[in-house]
């Protein structure tokens, strides 16, 4: 089987600073670094890196050759990645002293995407396959419908959140992967919690304190692995691109989201985004104090 990664593809310019600049304030970082980076890229990579067959489809301009070649090193098919008239996406990030980060998007060609490339793609397509999708894109409604009418596992990553898209493509969903807030923005949005949203299996993301995982079986929750972080950018893209590669190789849901949560744990001590995400026999040797 495979995974089919409807999925935004950025250049990653991350600054260490002392601390998130705040509104008026003027910081100057201490260290400048250039990534791939990008939720879909992160997710590919993640992917392949797990195991996994993947499939990208997305857009970069004409200057982001780099990004299609980046790609097709670390493993992923980048044969259905179009070439835009828009630039290809940027992304500007601040990473302080104790990991966390505040981010700025300039989506370019992430949001022009053909539809041709899409139903190019979806014509290699097998029943079972999975079709993961998360909202740096445009065609998400189209190719969740699409994917599920065909029989792929649809699964979405609702981030960055916007209540209204998610809507669009629940119906068609069979895993929905959110963090936190995002799932209390949703339930404010819908009047439902994760166990009631009609999708067979729905993680929500807990940071440090873990993950919960809730489907027809019930709530099931996984304790995170405790780490000294450095930078958590990526780190939520690697975890859903893991749990993705382990059930498209057979995996229960338990077994992959614990190799995941490894992953994400490796990931959260290291600074950068898909250049960095550790590899399956990095996860499977390492030992957590």
């Amino acid at each position: 089987m495979a995974i089919w990664n409807l999925g935004s593809i950025n250049a990653d310019f991350v600054y260490a600073v002392p601390h998130i600049p705040q509104p008026g304030e003027t910081l100057a970082s201490t260290g400048r670094q250039v990534f791939l980076g990008g939720k879909g890229a992160n997710m590919s990579v993640a992917a392949a890196r797990a195991g996994a067959t993947v499939h990208h489809i997305g857009a970069v301009g004409e200057d982001g050759d780099w990004a299609r070649q980046r790609l097709t090193e670390y493993g992923v098919d980048t044969r259905h990645i179009a070439t835009s008239t828009a630039a290809t996406a940027q992304a500007i990030i601040a990473v302080d002293t104790a990991g966390e980060n505040a981010i700025i998007l300039f989506p370019g060609a992430n949001g022009e995407i053909p539809q041709s490339i899409l139903q190019e793609a979806m014509a290699e397509a097998q029943t079972e396959d999975w079709l993961i999708l998360q909202n740096e894109t445009n065609l998400q409604r189209t190719a969740a419908k699409l994917g599920h009418d065909m029989g792929l596992r649809v699964a979405y990553a609702a981030a960055p959140f916007d209540a209204q898209r998610v809507q669009a493509v629940l119906p068609y969903l069979d895993f929905l992967i959110l963090n936190a807030v995002e799932a209390e923005q949703l339930a404010k949005a819908t009047g439902k919690t994760p166990d009631a949203l009609g999708v067979e299996d729905v993680i929500v993301t807990l940071g440090a304190d873990g993950a919960d995982w809730y489907s027809d079986a019930g709530h099931q929750h996984f304790d995170a692995i405790k780490v000294d972080p450095v930078d958590t950018t990526g780190a939520g893209d690697t975890f859903t691109g893991y749990v993705l590669a382990g059930l498209d190789r057979g995996m229960s849901m338990d077994q992959a989201i614990r190799q995941a949560a490894r992953a994400g744990a490796l990931m959260v001590m290291r600074h950068g985004t898909a250049d960095v995400i550790p590899d399956l026999s990095e996860v499977r040797a390492f030992q957590p104090d």
